[in-house]
Protein backbone atom coordinates (compact mmCIF):
# COMPACT_ATOMS: atom_id res chain seq x y z
CA UNK A 1 0.00 0.00 0.00
CA UNK A 2 2.91 1.97 0.31
CA UNK A 3 2.59 3.63 -3.46
CA UNK A 4 0.55 6.34 -5.73
CA UNK A 5 -3.42 5.69 -6.52
CA UNK A 6 -2.27 5.76 -9.86
CA UNK A 7 0.16 2.30 -9.97
CA UNK A 8 -3.04 0.83 -8.76
CA UNK A 9 -5.12 2.38 -11.50
CA UNK A 10 -2.45 0.91 -14.42
CA UNK A 11 -2.49 -2.18 -12.84
CA UNK A 12 -6.06 -2.64 -12.82
CA UNK A 13 -6.14 -0.94 -16.41
CA UNK A 14 -3.43 -3.23 -17.56
CA UNK A 15 -5.77 -6.42 -16.34
CA UNK A 16 -8.56 -4.92 -18.60
CA UNK A 17 -6.91 -4.68 -21.32
CA UNK A 18 -5.11 -7.99 -21.31
CA UNK A 19 -1.52 -6.93 -20.08
CA UNK A 20 -0.67 -7.49 -17.25
CA UNK A 21 1.28 -10.42 -17.57
CA UNK A 22 3.33 -9.13 -20.38
CA UNK A 23 6.83 -8.61 -19.43
CA UNK A 24 8.29 -4.83 -19.09
CA UNK A 25 11.45 -3.60 -17.89
CA UNK A 26 11.96 -0.39 -16.26
CA UNK A 27 15.11 2.12 -15.17
CA UNK A 28 15.32 3.90 -11.84
CA UNK A 29 18.00 6.53 -12.38
CA UNK A 30 18.16 10.13 -11.60
CA UNK A 31 18.65 13.05 -13.72
CA UNK A 32 21.40 15.90 -12.96
CA UNK A 33 20.88 18.21 -10.28
CA UNK A 34 22.88 21.43 -8.79
CA UNK A 35 24.82 19.63 -6.15
CA UNK A 36 24.39 16.02 -7.81
CA UNK A 37 27.81 15.76 -9.45
CA UNK A 38 28.25 12.15 -8.63
CA UNK A 39 25.82 10.15 -5.84
CA UNK A 40 26.19 7.23 -3.35
CA UNK A 41 23.83 4.81 -3.75
CA UNK A 42 22.16 3.45 -0.66
CA UNK A 43 19.18 2.16 0.61
CA UNK A 44 19.39 -1.19 -1.32
CA UNK A 45 19.36 -3.18 2.00
CA UNK A 46 15.25 -1.82 2.71
CA UNK A 47 14.01 -2.23 -0.68
CA UNK A 48 14.96 -5.64 -0.45
CA UNK A 49 12.94 -6.01 2.63
CA UNK A 50 10.16 -4.27 0.73
CA UNK A 51 10.34 -6.89 -1.92
CA UNK A 52 10.51 -9.58 0.40
CA UNK A 53 7.35 -8.87 2.05
CA UNK A 54 5.22 -7.50 -0.70
CA UNK A 55 1.58 -8.50 -0.31
CA UNK A 56 -2.36 -7.22 0.30
CA UNK A 57 -3.69 -7.70 3.82
CA UNK A 58 -7.70 -8.54 3.96
CA UNK A 59 -7.90 -5.04 5.33
CA UNK A 60 -5.50 -3.38 2.52
CA UNK A 61 -8.23 -5.60 0.16
CA UNK A 62 -11.43 -4.31 1.88
CA UNK A 63 -10.38 -0.33 2.16
CA UNK A 64 -9.79 -0.55 -2.06
CA UNK A 65 -12.87 -2.39 -2.28
CA UNK A 66 -14.51 0.42 -0.69
CA UNK A 67 -13.14 3.16 -3.44
CA UNK A 68 -15.73 1.10 -5.75
CA UNK A 69 -12.74 1.82 -8.76
CA UNK A 70 -10.86 -1.42 -8.99
CA UNK A 71 -12.78 -4.48 -10.94
CA UNK A 72 -12.58 -8.08 -9.38
CA UNK A 73 -9.86 -9.50 -11.67
CA UNK A 74 -8.02 -7.19 -9.55
CA UNK A 75 -8.97 -8.32 -6.45
CA UNK A 76 -8.36 -11.98 -7.26
CA UNK A 77 -5.30 -10.83 -8.55
CA UNK A 78 -3.42 -9.02 -5.32
CA UNK A 79 -5.28 -11.66 -2.93
CA UNK A 80 -2.33 -13.95 -2.72
CA UNK A 81 0.14 -11.61 -4.56
CA UNK A 82 4.21 -11.50 -4.36
CA UNK A 83 6.70 -10.55 -6.56
CA UNK A 84 8.19 -12.84 -9.24
CA UNK A 85 10.04 -10.97 -11.49
CA UNK A 86 13.84 -10.06 -11.87
CA UNK A 87 15.81 -7.03 -10.03
CA UNK A 88 19.55 -5.93 -11.04
CA UNK A 89 20.82 -2.89 -8.92
CA UNK A 90 24.38 -0.79 -7.78
CA UNK A 91 25.92 -2.33 -4.87
CA UNK A 92 25.05 0.24 -1.92
CA UNK A 93 27.79 2.83 -1.62
CA UNK A 94 28.99 2.56 -5.05
CA UNK A 95 29.40 6.37 -6.79
CA UNK A 96 27.08 6.49 -9.61
CA UNK A 97 26.01 9.48 -12.18
CA UNK A 98 22.90 11.06 -13.92
CA UNK A 99 21.06 8.90 -16.18
CA UNK A 100 22.92 5.29 -14.79
CA UNK A 101 20.55 2.46 -13.62
CA UNK A 102 20.68 2.29 -10.14
CA UNK A 103 17.65 -0.56 -10.48
CA UNK A 104 16.46 -1.97 -12.95
CA UNK A 105 13.04 -4.16 -12.70
CA UNK A 106 12.28 -7.07 -14.74
CA UNK A 107 9.04 -8.25 -14.25
CA UNK A 108 5.59 -8.55 -15.33
CA UNK A 109 4.14 -4.97 -16.07
CA UNK A 110 1.14 -5.82 -12.80
CA UNK A 111 4.16 -5.84 -10.64
CA UNK A 112 7.02 -3.66 -11.91
CA UNK A 113 4.52 -0.79 -11.73
CA UNK A 114 3.54 -1.47 -8.37
CA UNK A 115 6.73 -1.28 -6.94
CA UNK A 116 7.82 2.20 -9.04
CA UNK A 117 6.45 4.65 -5.98
CA UNK A 118 7.94 2.38 -2.77
CA UNK A 119 11.37 1.96 -4.76
CA UNK A 120 11.69 5.53 -5.93
CA UNK A 121 10.65 6.45 -1.81
CA UNK A 122 13.51 4.64 -0.46
CA UNK A 123 16.52 5.19 -2.73
CA UNK A 124 15.72 8.48 -3.76
CA UNK A 125 15.85 9.35 0.12
CA UNK A 126 19.12 7.22 1.20
CA UNK A 127 20.81 8.10 -1.98
CA UNK A 128 20.35 11.71 -0.88
CA UNK A 129 21.60 11.51 2.22
CA UNK A 130 24.18 9.27 1.49
CA UNK A 131 25.35 11.47 -0.79
CA UNK A 132 25.30 14.82 1.34
CA UNK A 133 27.07 12.67 4.16
CA UNK A 134 30.12 12.36 1.59
CA UNK A 135 30.16 15.62 -0.09
CA UNK A 136 30.58 17.26 3.92
CA UNK A 137 32.77 14.65 5.28
CA UNK A 138 35.17 14.60 1.99
CA UNK A 139 35.58 17.89 3.38
CA UNK A 140 36.84 17.53 6.92
CA UNK A 141 40.30 16.24 8.67
CA UNK A 142 38.60 15.26 11.81
CA UNK A 143 35.31 12.73 12.52
CA UNK A 144 31.67 13.54 11.15
CA UNK A 145 29.20 12.96 14.00
CA UNK A 146 25.21 12.99 12.48
CA UNK A 147 23.29 14.42 15.03
CA UNK A 148 20.00 15.53 12.64
CA UNK A 149 17.03 13.67 14.27
CA UNK A 150 15.14 16.32 15.64
CA UNK A 151 15.39 18.29 12.55
CA UNK A 152 14.98 15.62 10.60
CA UNK A 153 11.32 15.36 8.28
CA UNK A 154 9.59 12.92 10.44
CA UNK A 155 11.12 9.66 11.95
CA UNK A 156 11.89 7.59 8.94
CA UNK A 157 13.57 10.00 7.68
CA UNK A 158 15.68 10.56 10.89
CA UNK A 159 16.17 6.73 11.22
CA UNK A 160 16.81 5.78 7.96
CA UNK A 161 18.80 9.40 6.63
CA UNK A 162 21.34 8.13 9.73
CA UNK A 163 21.81 4.96 7.66
CA UNK A 164 22.60 6.87 5.02
CA UNK A 165 24.60 9.09 6.55
CA UNK A 166 26.95 6.46 8.12
CA UNK A 167 27.64 5.10 4.16
CA UNK A 168 28.38 8.77 2.95
CA UNK A 169 31.17 8.69 5.77
CA UNK A 170 29.80 9.75 9.11
CA UNK A 171 31.54 7.60 11.93
CA UNK A 172 28.71 7.90 14.53
CA UNK A 173 25.40 9.39 15.79
CA UNK A 174 22.72 10.89 18.33
CA UNK A 175 20.20 8.97 17.21
CA UNK A 176 19.95 6.27 19.84
CA UNK A 177 17.09 3.96 17.57
CA UNK A 178 18.83 4.19 14.53
CA UNK A 179 22.33 3.13 16.55
CA UNK A 180 20.19 0.32 18.30
CA UNK A 181 18.66 -0.95 14.77
CA UNK A 182 21.93 -0.73 12.54
CA UNK A 183 24.47 -1.00 14.95
CA UNK A 184 26.03 2.56 14.94
CA UNK A 185 28.46 4.25 17.38
CA UNK A 186 26.33 7.04 19.37
CA UNK A 187 27.76 9.67 20.63
CA UNK A 188 26.85 13.13 22.50
CA UNK A 189 28.06 15.21 25.30
CA UNK A 190 25.48 18.04 26.75
CA UNK A 191 22.67 20.79 26.16
CA UNK A 192 22.87 24.06 27.25
CA UNK A 193 19.87 23.54 29.59
CA UNK A 194 22.47 21.10 31.58
CA UNK A 195 24.66 24.57 31.70
CA UNK A 196 21.54 27.00 32.74
CA UNK A 197 20.03 24.47 35.19
CA UNK A 198 23.09 24.80 37.83
CA UNK A 199 23.85 27.79 39.65
CA UNK A 200 26.95 29.01 37.57
CA UNK A 201 28.91 27.47 34.46
CA UNK A 202 31.81 26.15 36.83
CA UNK A 203 29.23 24.08 38.98
CA UNK A 204 27.40 22.65 35.98
CA UNK A 205 30.62 21.26 34.42
CA UNK A 206 32.25 20.01 37.32
CA UNK A 207 29.24 17.48 37.57
CA UNK A 208 28.88 16.71 34.41
CA UNK A 209 32.63 15.33 35.03
CA UNK A 210 31.79 13.64 38.05
CA UNK A 211 29.18 12.04 36.51
CA UNK A 212 31.04 11.10 32.96
CA UNK A 213 34.76 11.55 33.95
CA UNK A 214 36.11 9.08 31.71
CA UNK A 215 33.63 11.04 28.61
CA UNK A 216 33.76 14.45 29.67
CA UNK A 217 33.06 16.80 26.89
CA UNK A 218 31.67 20.27 27.77
CA UNK A 219 29.84 22.40 25.66
CA UNK A 220 31.80 26.23 26.32
CA UNK A 221 29.22 28.31 24.75
CA UNK A 222 26.34 28.94 27.12
CA UNK A 223 27.07 32.18 28.34
CA UNK A 224 30.65 33.86 27.10
CA UNK A 225 32.99 30.79 25.14
CA UNK A 226 36.32 32.81 26.07
CA UNK A 227 35.86 34.27 28.93
CA UNK A 228 34.02 32.15 30.93
CA UNK A 229 33.69 28.72 29.07
CA UNK A 230 36.98 27.90 28.27
CA UNK A 231 38.75 28.83 31.26
CA UNK A 232 35.88 26.77 33.37
CA UNK A 233 36.33 23.98 30.91
CA UNK A 234 40.17 24.05 31.94
CA UNK A 235 40.06 24.31 35.56
CA UNK A 236 37.66 21.59 35.48
CA UNK A 237 39.88 19.10 33.15
CA UNK A 238 42.76 20.23 35.74
CA UNK A 239 40.64 18.61 37.99
CA UNK A 240 39.92 15.85 36.18
CA UNK A 241 43.70 15.13 35.07
CA UNK A 242 44.86 15.30 38.78
CA UNK A 243 42.85 12.25 39.63
CA UNK A 244 44.43 10.40 36.56
CA UNK A 245 41.36 10.98 34.09
CA UNK A 246 41.57 11.82 30.88
CA UNK A 247 39.24 14.83 29.37
CA UNK A 248 37.86 14.24 26.07
CA UNK A 249 36.84 18.23 24.65
CA UNK A 250 35.44 21.25 24.56
CA UNK A 251 32.00 21.58 21.90
CA UNK A 252 31.57 24.90 20.14
CA UNK A 253 28.13 25.72 18.97
CA UNK A 254 28.03 29.14 17.93
CA UNK A 255 29.60 31.96 17.17
CA UNK A 256 32.66 32.67 14.98
CA UNK A 257 33.85 29.66 14.52
CA UNK A 258 37.29 29.68 13.01
CA UNK A 259 38.20 32.88 15.85
CA UNK A 260 36.91 31.18 18.44
CA UNK A 261 38.28 27.47 17.72
CA UNK A 262 41.71 29.23 17.74
CA UNK A 263 41.89 30.66 20.07
CA UNK A 264 39.75 27.89 22.63
CA UNK A 265 42.97 25.69 20.83
CA UNK A 266 45.77 27.96 22.30
CA UNK A 267 44.66 28.02 25.82
CA UNK A 268 43.52 24.89 25.94
CA UNK A 269 47.53 24.16 24.60
CA UNK A 270 48.98 26.58 27.15
CA UNK A 271 47.02 24.81 30.07
CA UNK A 272 48.62 21.52 28.91
CA UNK A 273 45.64 20.27 27.49
CA UNK A 274 47.18 19.77 23.97
CA UNK A 275 45.09 16.25 23.63
CA UNK A 276 41.69 17.98 24.53
CA UNK A 277 39.37 18.00 21.06
CA UNK A 278 37.59 20.56 19.50
CA UNK A 279 34.38 19.56 19.03
CA UNK A 280 32.29 22.15 16.80
CA UNK A 281 28.44 22.16 15.50
CA UNK A 282 25.72 24.77 14.83
CA UNK A 283 24.30 24.47 10.99
CA UNK A 284 27.08 23.82 9.06
CA UNK A 285 27.47 21.96 5.80
CA UNK A 286 30.75 21.22 2.85
CA UNK A 287 30.55 24.81 1.80
CA UNK A 288 31.08 25.66 6.05
CA UNK A 289 33.44 23.52 6.03
CA UNK A 290 36.03 24.75 3.46
CA UNK A 291 35.56 27.68 4.64
CA UNK A 292 36.50 27.18 8.08
CA UNK A 293 39.53 24.58 6.69
CA UNK A 294 40.83 27.88 4.40
CA UNK A 295 40.75 29.93 7.75
CA UNK A 296 42.62 27.25 9.62
CA UNK A 297 39.79 26.32 12.23
CA UNK A 298 41.17 23.95 14.69
CA UNK A 299 38.15 21.45 14.60
CA UNK A 300 38.71 18.20 15.32
CA UNK A 301 35.41 16.40 15.60
CA UNK A 302 32.23 18.38 13.38
CA UNK A 303 28.72 17.63 14.70
CA UNK A 304 26.25 17.97 11.70
CA UNK A 305 22.10 17.94 11.58
CA UNK A 306 19.73 20.17 10.06
CA UNK A 307 21.91 20.63 6.49
CA UNK A 308 22.88 16.88 6.29
CA UNK A 309 19.53 15.15 7.51
CA UNK A 310 17.63 17.76 5.31
CA UNK A 311 20.32 17.87 2.34
CA UNK A 312 20.15 21.46 2.78
CA UNK A 313 20.36 23.36 -0.03
CA UNK A 314 19.23 19.84 -2.58
CA UNK A 315 15.70 18.21 -1.07
CA UNK A 316 15.44 15.88 -3.79
CA UNK A 317 17.43 13.11 -5.90
CA UNK A 318 15.10 13.75 -8.47
CA UNK A 319 15.08 10.13 -9.23
CA UNK A 320 12.61 8.75 -11.59
CA UNK A 321 11.67 5.04 -12.68
CA UNK A 322 10.77 4.93 -16.66
CA UNK A 323 9.85 2.30 -18.88
CA UNK A 324 12.75 0.70 -20.88
CA UNK A 325 11.17 -2.03 -23.02
CA UNK A 326 8.09 -4.21 -23.42
CA UNK A 327 6.91 -7.24 -24.10
CA UNK A 328 4.96 -7.59 -27.53
CA UNK A 329 4.19 -10.91 -29.34
CA UNK A 330 7.18 -12.45 -27.06
CA UNK A 331 10.18 -10.47 -28.13
CA UNK A 332 10.97 -7.74 -25.91
CA UNK A 333 10.44 -4.22 -27.61
CA UNK A 334 12.83 -1.23 -26.39
CA UNK A 335 10.66 1.65 -25.20
CA UNK A 336 12.32 5.48 -24.64
CA UNK A 337 10.50 8.67 -23.60
CA UNK A 338 11.15 11.32 -26.25
CA UNK A 339 10.97 15.34 -25.06
CA UNK A 340 12.86 18.85 -26.45
CA UNK A 341 14.95 18.88 -23.22
CA UNK A 342 17.64 16.47 -24.19
CA UNK A 343 18.33 15.64 -20.49
CA UNK A 344 14.54 14.02 -20.21
CA UNK A 345 15.28 11.76 -23.51
CA UNK A 346 15.41 8.32 -21.54
CA UNK A 347 17.99 5.23 -22.67
CA UNK A 348 15.86 2.14 -24.20
CA UNK A 349 16.38 -1.42 -24.07
CA UNK A 350 17.66 -4.02 -21.10
CA UNK A 351 20.96 -2.05 -19.74
CA UNK A 352 23.58 -2.39 -17.20
CA UNK A 353 26.83 0.21 -16.36
CA UNK A 354 30.56 -0.85 -16.89
CA UNK A 355 32.96 1.05 -15.09
CA UNK A 356 36.31 1.53 -16.79
CA UNK A 357 39.69 1.46 -14.84
CA UNK A 358 42.55 3.21 -16.73
CA UNK A 359 46.10 1.97 -16.88
CA UNK A 360 46.23 3.44 -13.02
CA UNK A 361 43.68 2.05 -11.97
CA UNK A 362 41.43 4.84 -11.44
CA UNK A 363 38.18 5.35 -12.37
CA UNK A 364 38.14 7.20 -16.01
CA UNK A 365 34.52 6.80 -17.64
CA UNK A 366 31.58 4.92 -17.11
CA UNK A 367 29.84 3.56 -20.10
CA UNK A 368 26.02 2.77 -20.17
CA UNK A 369 25.55 -0.19 -22.48
CA UNK A 370 22.89 -2.59 -23.47
CA UNK A 371 23.17 -5.83 -21.35
CA UNK A 372 23.63 -8.33 -24.54
CA UNK A 373 27.23 -6.45 -25.84
CA UNK A 374 29.85 -7.92 -24.57
CA UNK A 375 33.81 -5.86 -24.58
CA UNK A 376 37.17 -7.78 -24.74
CA UNK A 377 39.62 -5.69 -22.57
CA UNK A 378 42.56 -7.30 -24.86
CA UNK A 379 41.25 -4.79 -27.62
CA UNK A 380 41.16 -1.13 -27.62
CA UNK A 381 38.06 0.31 -26.77
CA UNK A 382 37.01 3.84 -27.58
CA UNK A 383 34.19 5.52 -26.19
CA UNK A 384 32.70 9.02 -27.67
CA UNK A 385 30.30 11.95 -25.97
CA UNK A 386 26.27 10.90 -26.53
CA UNK A 387 25.77 14.46 -27.20
CA UNK A 388 29.41 15.40 -28.83
CA UNK A 389 30.05 12.38 -30.35
CA UNK A 390 33.35 13.85 -31.82
CA UNK A 391 34.35 13.92 -28.34
CA UNK A 392 36.47 10.77 -28.48
CA UNK A 393 38.77 8.70 -25.95
CA UNK A 394 40.14 5.64 -26.77
CA UNK A 395 41.31 3.22 -24.08
CA UNK A 396 44.07 0.90 -24.59
CA UNK A 397 45.33 -0.75 -21.00
CA UNK A 398 42.35 -0.69 -19.30
CA UNK A 399 39.63 -2.91 -17.09
CA UNK A 400 36.14 -3.05 -16.77
CA UNK A 401 33.74 -3.71 -13.83
CA UNK A 402 29.55 -4.38 -13.91
CA UNK A 403 28.46 -2.02 -11.79
CA UNK A 404 25.05 -4.27 -11.57
CA UNK A 405 24.40 -7.19 -9.24
CA UNK A 406 21.07 -9.82 -9.91
CA UNK A 407 19.31 -8.99 -6.27
CA UNK A 408 16.20 -11.12 -7.55
CA UNK A 409 15.74 -13.90 -9.75
CA UNK A 410 12.15 -15.07 -10.53
CA UNK A 411 11.24 -13.44 -7.47
CA UNK A 412 13.88 -14.99 -4.82
CA UNK A 413 16.24 -12.56 -3.87
CA UNK A 414 19.44 -14.12 -4.93
CA UNK A 415 21.99 -11.65 -3.07
CA UNK A 416 23.32 -11.16 0.31
CA UNK A 417 22.64 -8.08 1.54
CA UNK A 418 26.28 -7.10 3.47
CA UNK A 419 26.34 -5.45 6.72
CA UNK A 420 26.37 -2.04 7.16
CA UNK A 421 29.91 -1.72 8.19
CA UNK A 422 30.97 -3.52 5.05
CA UNK A 423 28.93 -1.24 2.87
CA UNK A 424 31.02 1.70 4.55
CA UNK A 425 33.86 -0.47 3.60
CA UNK A 426 32.68 -0.64 -0.15
CA UNK A 427 31.59 3.08 -0.11
CA UNK A 428 34.86 4.44 0.94
CA UNK A 429 36.36 1.80 -1.85
CA UNK A 430 34.43 3.28 -4.14
CA UNK A 431 35.26 7.02 -3.54
CA UNK A 432 39.12 6.80 -3.53
CA UNK A 433 39.03 5.01 -7.24
CA UNK A 434 38.13 8.61 -8.62
CA UNK A 435 40.33 12.12 -8.60
CA UNK A 436 39.49 14.83 -6.23
CA UNK A 437 38.60 16.66 -9.22
CA UNK A 438 35.81 14.67 -9.96
CA UNK A 439 34.49 15.30 -6.17
CA UNK A 440 35.47 19.20 -5.38
CA UNK A 441 32.58 21.06 -4.39
CA UNK A 442 32.99 24.33 -7.31
CA UNK A 443 33.36 23.54 -10.76
CA UNK A 444 34.70 19.74 -10.36
CA UNK A 445 35.93 18.10 -13.51
CA UNK A 446 33.07 16.15 -15.79
CA UNK A 447 33.23 12.69 -15.24
CA UNK A 448 32.42 10.60 -18.54
CA UNK A 449 29.35 8.88 -18.83
CA UNK A 450 29.12 7.61 -22.49
CA UNK A 451 26.50 5.27 -24.35
CA UNK A 452 27.74 2.18 -25.34
CA UNK A 453 28.04 2.43 -30.04
CA UNK A 454 24.79 -0.22 -29.34
CA UNK A 455 22.83 1.67 -27.09
CA UNK A 456 24.04 4.78 -28.88
CA UNK A 457 22.62 3.72 -32.19
CA UNK A 458 19.50 1.92 -31.03
CA UNK A 459 18.46 5.13 -29.26
CA UNK A 460 19.15 7.42 -32.66
CA UNK A 461 17.12 4.80 -33.82
CA UNK A 462 13.87 5.40 -31.88
CA UNK A 463 14.63 8.92 -32.08
CA UNK A 464 14.41 8.61 -35.48
CA UNK A 465 11.75 6.49 -35.52
CA UNK A 466 9.67 8.96 -33.78
CA UNK A 467 10.24 12.14 -36.08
Amino acid sequence: MLTDFYELSMMNAYLESGMADRIAIFDLFYRPAPTLDFAVAAGLEQAVELINNLHFSDDDIAYLRSLNVFGEDFFRRIKNFRFTGDIYAVREGEIIFPHEPIVTVRAKLFEAQLIETALLNIINHQTLIATKSMRITQETDGAVAEFGLRRAQGPDAGIYGTRASIIGGCKSTSNVYAGQMFGIKVSGTHAHSWVMSFPSEIEAFRKYAEIYPDNCILLVDTYDTLRSGVPNAITVFNELKAKGKKPLGIRLDSGDLAYLSKQARRMLDEAGHEDVKIFASGDIDEYIIAALRMQEAKIDVWGIGTKLITSYPQPSLGGVYKLAALEENGVMVPKMKVSDTPEKITNPGFKTTYRIYGADGMAAADLIALREERFDTSEPLTIFHPLETWKKKTFTKYAIKDLMVKVFEDGRQVYDIPDLTEIVRYANKSKNEFWEEYKRLVNPHSYKVDLSEGLYNLKQQLLNDAK
